[in-house]
């Protein structure tokens, strides 16, 4: 009971307090997009936890990339346990400049046990249209390791068929961009909502101007740079960033139910109502009874487990709630019923059907 207490006191205290947020912080602005990128190379120097014969597409690529250097070798003769197929990924930006370096991950393909001490080869990363970015190579960082023995045993920690190469990638084309005027811009909001979008528009017209910016929908404020901070642009960019806004989301209570954990957001609020929770126990007795045939007779003794079951249901906790607008007070009244983050979980979806709680369920 004393982990639920104190998960119950720190939703109230993460919620309680409201502070404002800078635009770049909940925004993106127009220029500023990302490009994801994907490639397929192969890491070496693994210590017999490398792919097996079985995946045939590293033999191949092994064979390939020997020929490039002039070597020849049947591909009966490869031997991959050395070496493991995989994919590389990363996200670009598009304020990278070629020669920028930047993180990639790279994941196993095939039946790898452990990437574990490997080396990616130099990997050509592609986008969505095929044009090459960048390419990738170094060493692998995997942050855990799997050990087995000749006899079965086996210790690991964490999992050891993905990791990165820091710094890894070096950007050879700059990510293509659509081109930005000095004289509009817009702000993008990472999570769309009307209200926000509305207080991002008054906050930069409080300091710009009240023509300056104008909400175009929950996610897009338009803002016309002033004629006295065209020619000083980037300077107008960070400035603008750097405005605070008060902030409005919609009131969501998200449920973990492999973790039991529970989040609610601040302006989550339950209608009056009663919550009866209790606790159902069956209980299964086994009495077996023995059944002896009579003397010098051909029966044979039998006997009989006879179960009896017994059920006990615990109804004491009961509470009615006359409404709580707060987080708070949500988690005083659930807090009072004494139970744990599971069950919580289930008198949230309850409250949700009976249409006592105010905001949006979201199951995880």
């Amino acid at each position: 009971m004393k982990h639920l207490n104190n998960f119950l006191i720190i939703v109230f205290l993460l919620s309680s307090f409201i502070y404002p947020q800078r635009i770049k912080d909940i925004a993106t602005i127009s220029g500023d997009n990302q490009e994801q990128v994907i490639g397929y190379g192969l890491v070496v120097g693994l210590g017999g936890t490398g792919d097996s014969y079985r995946t045939q597409f590293t033999m191949q690529s092994i064979t390939s990339m020997l020929k490039r250097f002039g070597i020849t070798v049947p591909q009966t003769d490869v031997k991959t346990r050395n070496v493991a197929a995989v994919m590389v990924t990363a996200n670009l930006n598009s304020n990278y400049k070629p020669g920028a370096k930047f993180d990639v991950t790279v994941s196993s393909m095939g039946d790898a046990t452990s990437l574990l001490g490997g080396t990616l080869l130099m990997t050509p990363l592609s986008g969505i249209s095929g044009e090459v970015y960048a390419f990738a190579q170094g060493p692998l960082s995997i942050g855990g390791f799997d050990y087995k023995t000749s006899t079965g045993n086996r210790v690991a920690k964490n999992h050891s068929l993905a990791g990165r190469v820091p710094q890894g990638g070096i950007l050879k084309n700059a990510v293509n961009t659509p081109l930005a005027t000095n004289k509009i811009v817009s702000v993008y909001l990472r999570m769309p909502d009307i209200t926000t979008s509305n207080n991002v528009a008054q906050s930069i017209n409080a300091v710009f101007g009240d023509s300056a910016a104008i909400s175009i929908d929950a996610s897009e404020i338009r803002v016309n740079v002033p004629n006295n901070r065209q020619n000083n642009y980037i300077g107008f960019l960070a400035e603008l960033e750097a405005l605070t806004v008060q902030t409005d989301y919609v009131a969501k209570v998200v449920l973990n139910e492999r973790t039991g954990t529970v989040v609610a957001g601040t302006n989550v609020q339950i209608k009056p109502v009663s919550i009866t929770h209790g606790s159902l126990n069956i209980t299964i007795e086994n009495y077996p009874i023995v059944s002896q045939p009579g003397p010098f007779s051909s029966g044979t003794t039998a006997v009989v487990n006879n179960l009896v079951p017994y059920a006990v249901q615990d109804s004491t906790n009961t509470i009615a709630i006359s409404g709580a607008s707060n987080v708070q007070e949500v988690a005083s009244a659930l807090n009072s019923l004494k139970v744990s983050p599971k069950e919580i979980i289930a008198i949230f979806q309850a409250l949700k059907e009976a249409g006592a709680l105010i905001a949006e369920l979201v199951i995880i």
